[in-house]
């Protein structure tokens, strides 16, 4: 991804001429033709009615590049309102679950999913860690001797939110695959980020928002389910468009949209199916590049800063584009509502958020800068010199 590339997306991008946005695992900024394709859709609504502008045609543009991004086939993906919707109505479609039934998670596991996996142990199943490696990433050597006739599923944040860990997705995957244990991955900072490939992955579920990385809108995400799983998956809420009557009965969907309902904001799918292409029209490859050459700088160029500690997990060689840190006599809430009176997005994140991994590191909070390839150098220089700033006020 060329310069005048990366000049042509931001020119694109209202917020970019507005805000220094650091905040991508957030929310990051849609472009301008993804808001008109939700504000058309609107428009259609207001001047049609809602549902005789309720074109079908727009939810299979984005099944389509859903389906593309993650090389699935269409049946393959269900759209949800967020990413733990997604993901809790596939984990309560596994139960009912049983007394002594295990779940293995990685020490990184998304607090929602985690809430999610509480009413399992209220049931009597066993909640265990998989231990990390030196790295501090999930050991794929210690899953593999956690495993036995016990364990019912294998759930992976692969990239978790506060730090730039990216865990071993396709090695867990095979292990998974190899004792036919479900395997979920929460892919909610990977998508827009990584290449994504279900087929090597070997998941069962994947799942991600879209509001991230893939700069779609708020109150969208996408989730993949294998075809051959989908029969192990009895969805607690049914209605006519995942369980239509058939003369005789209400025989659940054979596809994905078994999670799906009737309702749904068409809009909000039009402008996540424009920002699903214009992704894939970049190509995922090139996205990666750019994220990790901005983070490779930014990571060294922090460490110049006075008092400010990185909280990084994984190998130096191999992050993500979230960068997780302390700054000495900060609280991270105060932090990041200090840098955006300047103008410059970050996010902060509590304990409850990586409740696991939070309470082993002994992290009360951190702060997070999330790049994007929409980011530039010039505005990395704003943001140090900020930090450099408000570290001397504590000095």
């Amino acid at each position: 991804m060329n310069l005048g590339e990366v000049k042509r997306l931001r020119a694109a991008t209202p917020g970019c001429a507005r805000v220094i946005h650091f905040n991508h695992a957030g929310a990051s900024l849609p472009s301008q033709a993804t808001l008109d394709a939700v504000i058309e859709q609107l428009q259609r609504e207001a001047i049609s009615g809602p549902m005789e502008a309720a074109d079908q045609s727009v939810q299979a543009r984005a099944r389509h590049a859903a389906a593309r991004l993650l090389n699935a086939e269409t049946e393959n993906i269900a759209f949800a309102s967020s990413g733990s919707a997604a993901w809790g109505m596939a984990f309560n479609a596994l139960g009912p679950w049983q007394a002594g039934e295990r779940i293995l998670v990685g020490r990184h596991e998304w607090g929602g999913n985690l809430a999610c996996i509480s009413r399992a142990v209220s049931a009597g199943a066993r909640l265990e860690v998989i231990p990390c490696d030196e790295t501090g990433a999930v050991s794929v050597a210690a899953l593999k001797q956690m495993i036995d006739a016990k364990v019912k599923l294998i759930a992976l944040t692969w990239l978790p939110a506060n730090g730039g860990l990216i865990n071993p997705a396709e090695a867990i995957g095979a292990v998974a695959r190899a004792h036919g244990i479900a395997y979920f991955i929460d892919a909610g900072q990977a998508l827009g980020q990584l290449p994504c490939d279900v087929q090597a992955l070997h998941c069962d579920v994947l799942k991600g928002a879209g509001r991230k990385f893939l700069r779609g809108p708020r109150g969208t995400a996408l989730m993949y389910v294998r075809p051959a799983f989908l029969e192990r998956l009895v969805p607690g809420q049914l209605d006519v468009l995942s369980a239509p009557w058939d003369g005789e009965g209400f025989p659940v969907r054979a596809d994905a949209r078994r999670f799906e309902t009737s309702e749904v904001s068409v809009a909000l799918l039009a402008g996540l199916a424009n920002a699903l292409e214009e992704f894939n029209d970049l190509g995922a490859a090139s996205v990666r590049q750019r994220i990790d050459g901005l983070c490779r700088q930014l990571r060294e160029r922090l460490t110049e800063v006075s008092g400010l500690t990185l909280h990084n997990l994984g190998p130096a060689d191999q992050q993500s584009g979230l960068i997780a840190f302390t700054l000495e006599g900060w609280d991270s809430a105060d932090l990041k509502q200090r840098l955006a009176q300047r103008g410059i997005n970050i996010g902060a994140n509590g304990v409850a958020y990586t409740p696991l991994d939070m309470q082993a590191r002994r992290l009360d909070s951190i702060a997070r800068i999330a790049v994007s390839y929409l980011n530039t150098e010039e505005e990395m220089d704003v943001l140090l010199e900020a930090l450099n700033e408000l570290s001397a006020q504590c000095g």
